[in-house]
């Protein structure tokens, strides 16, 4: 019978396959259902906490998780608290959360929990645009990390695109600040704006990115498995990404790459 023990070193050994070497700086989104099934299908009741542990086995103790906790009610709610606004973003960033060998950054909207040697990097960073270059994936990018998505397209994933548009200062996004009651690691609460920089809605911009991912497939920078094909795990080096990404943007590649003009669906 197998073990979730071993199935767990299973998966470590899938993630290595696709990129995943130890001593990364490894940012993961994730759609964890289809890994979740696979297993049972082979009678193993698997756990999000299993499914993290393989990444952090995989990553080993010289290497660093990063995962989205991305919460958007901040612009309705006005209100953020570091300590106990759950994620958007699913089980396994849920699981990251609440651990106690996590840190969180601040930003009341695109926050992140990390685990491992490089987390005090990320330990009280409250930046203050969601993609600025002080953010996590400014960071992450400065650190040579690379980005993972797990079975999912780059459309409902690669948010590290906004990285490179916000650096690039492109027009078809602009800066909203947004402001609300904001509660801090202590429990602290204060008053605070922070910004995003948003696509042009009055312009009718909409996030178009998939034939962007198409190119990177093409050009080898992905490696690894597309989304529910085998372990449906690809990753990409941040420092990449960014290049082509920007290349595109200088390229005046953006639009039908990287956005799209039309009416949200």
């Amino acid at each position: 019978m197998v073990k979730n023990a071993d199935y767990t070193k299973h998966l470590s050994e899938s993630w290595a396959k696709c990129g995943v070497n130890s001593g990364d700086t490894l940012l993961v989104h994730s759609n964890i259902k289809r890994t979740l099934v696979n297993a049972r299908r082979k009678g193993i009741q698997l756990t999000p906490d299993d499914i993290l542990n393989s990444f952090l086995d995989c990553l080993g103790s010289s290497g660093t998780l990063i995962l989205p906790l991305f919460n958007f009610d901040f612009p309705t709610t006005k209100h953020f608290d570091v300590r106990n606004t759950p994620s958007q973003m699913g089980a396994l960033t849920e699981v990251a959360r609440k651990r106690s060998d996590a840190v969180r950054t601040g930003h009341p909207i695109y926050s992140f929990a990390v685990i491992g040697k490089e987390k005090d990097k990320f330990d009280g960073l409250v930046n203050e645009s969601g993609y600025g270059d002080n953010s996590p994936f400014g960071l992450l990018h400065k650190l040579d990390g690379k980005i993972a998505s797990l079975d999912l397209e780059d459309q409902n994933s690669m948010t590290f695109y906004h990285y490179v548009e916000e650096s690039m200062l492109v027009d078809y996004r602009y800066f909203k600040t947004f402001s609300g009651a904001y509660v801090d690691s202590h429990g602290y609460e204060s008053e605070r704006e922070f910004k995003l920089f948003v696509r042009d809605i009055e312009r009718n911009v909409r996030t178009h990115v998939n034939p962007a991912g198409e190119m990177l497939w093409r050009a080898g920078l992905y490696r690894g498995d597309r989304p529910k094909e085998s372990s449906g795990l690809r990753t990409i080096e941040a420092s990449s990404m960014f290049g082509f990404v920007a290349n595109l943007i200088k390229e005046g590649r953006a639009e039908g790459n990287l956005f799209i003009y039309g009416e949200d669906e």
